[in-house]
């Protein structure tokens, strides 16, 4: 399996869209075979900073998701919304539940 953990700092005032960004995009994702976790959440200690929590099956379902029509969209939106780059760790998952 492999897990990825993106973080965003998001632009002053920009958060609400950046949500509904993800709003538009998640029930693509849903359908995605192979993705088998995928959550958006909020840092509790900098509201402005968002975090998506995500989990595939494999290289080919991670391959299908950042090659996908919505992931691209979301994608374009960064640029106006985002300060910065995201951070992401891409990550081999040991042991879950």
């Amino acid at each position: 399996m492999i897990a990825i953990v993106a973080k965003f700092k998001v632009k002053e005032g920009k958060v609400d869209d950046v949500i509904k960004a993800f709003e538009v995009m998640i029930p693509h994702v849903r359908k995605e075979e192979g993705t088998l976790y995928y959550t958006l959440n909020k840092d509790n200690a900098n509201p402005n900073t968002l975090t998506v929590m995500e989990r595939y099956r494999d290289q080919d379902a991670l391959r299908t998701h950042g090659k996908s029509p919505h992931f691209a969209e979301l994608s374009k939106k960064f640029g106006e919304l985002l300060d910065g780059s995201p951070e992401i760790s891409f990550l081999e998952e040991i042991l879950s539940i």
